[in-house]
Formats: C-alpha cells, sequence, structure tokens
C-alpha cells in the first residue's frame, strides 16, 4: 500500500466519522462487559453434553464477539483524533429517546383504555408529533390503526389486556369489544 493510497484512505474515515464515536464505544464495551460478567449466572454448563451443544457455548460465542469488537472499536476511537460536536451529537442521542417514553406511554394506555383507542392516539399522535399531519396522512394513520387491531386480536387471536375502559360499555357491545377491540 503506497503513501497517496493511505492518505486517501485517512481522507475518508475523516470525512465519515463522527464526533460521538468515543462515547458510544465506551457505552457499548461497559454494555458488552456487563454481559460478559452476568453469562454464568444465567447460563450453565451441562454435564455429559458436547461443547457446541453446551447451553452456555452460543451465548458465550456472541457475547465473546460483542467484548472483542466493541473493545477493538473503543481501541479504534481512543487513537482517532478528537474532533468538535461530541456531546452535541450524543444529545442528539438523547432527544430520540423521547419516542421510547411515547411508547411507554403507549404501553401503559392500552390496558387502561384499550388496545384499539390506545393504537389510534398513539399512530394519529406520533403523525402530528413528526410533523406529518395532513388529513391523508391522520387517515392513513386511522386505517393503520385499525388494520393492525384486526390483524392481531381477530386474526391472530394475541391475547392483549382490554382495556379497563370496556366495563363501562353495554353487555353485546363489551363482549364484543373484549374480544376484538
Amino acid at each position: 500500500m503506497d503513501v497517496a493510497h493511505i492518505k486517501t484512505l485517512q481522507e475518508l474515515f475523516k470525512r465519515y466519522r463522527r464526533p460521538g464515536d468515543i462515547v458510544f464505544a465506551v457505552l457499548f464495551l461497559a454494555f458488552a462487559l456487563f454481559l460478559l460478567w452476568k453469562l454464568p449466572g444465567e447460563t450453565v454448563w451441562a454435564k455429559r453434553t458436547k461443547w457446541f451443544a453446551q447451553p452456555r457455548f452460543w451465548p458465550a460465542v456472541a457475547v465473546g464477539g460483542m467484548v472483542l469488537f466493541a473493545s477493538l472499536h473503543f481501541i479504534g476511537s481512543l487513537c482517532s483524533k478528537r474532533i468538535p460536536g461530541r456531546w452535541r451529537e450524543v444529545g442528539f442521542w438523547l432527544v430520540s429517546l423521547e419516542y421510547v417514553l411515547y411508547f411507554l406511554i403507549y404501553v401503559v394506555l392500552v390496558p387502561q383504555i384499550g388496545y384499539l383507542p390506545a393504537t389510534l392516539l398513539f399512530t394519529i399522535f406520533l403523525t402530528v408529533r413528526v410533523g406529518e399531519a395532513t388529513p391523508r396522512n391522520l387517515a392513513a394513520a386511522g386505517v393503520f390503526s385499525i388494520a393492525v387491531v384486526v390483524i392481531f386480536r381477530a386474526f391472530l387471536q394475541v391475547k392483549i389486556p382490554a382495556g379497563h375502559i370496556y366495563e363501562a360499555l353495554p353487555d353485546g357491545i363489551r363482549a364484543f369489544a373484549l374480544t376484538y377491540l
């Protein structure tokens, strides 16, 4: 490999390197080491079983690979030149956790108000939140919600807790709502 080729590779790395890389590398390595630490308590080594059929073998291979590659990523991040904007990028990552919060609220709402109303509220809210609240998109969100509920509750028969709100419905409608909505 000649010097010009190495300089070209260095320019490519500079162009595509992200400032928050070291933060990600530290977090990923910490998570991998945590999984490695927990592995003996979560898996067993069975007597008189071939090594590749051991309950601990494949999880150990996966977590070992995770630790190895996380370590290499961390070392690479330590060796790379620091560029400004690291905390701005980490802040951007944290802002995206907003959507995790929305999903957790949805999970709490389902047993309270029911699967269909919660799903309708969730999809319509997200459509508004991302700034796509045209009548067509809101209608698509509503149709999507109804389709998801019908597919999961009626066709796939997934057992999702019925909403407490359904108990206030008249008898005939309540039975239908508890089963399909």
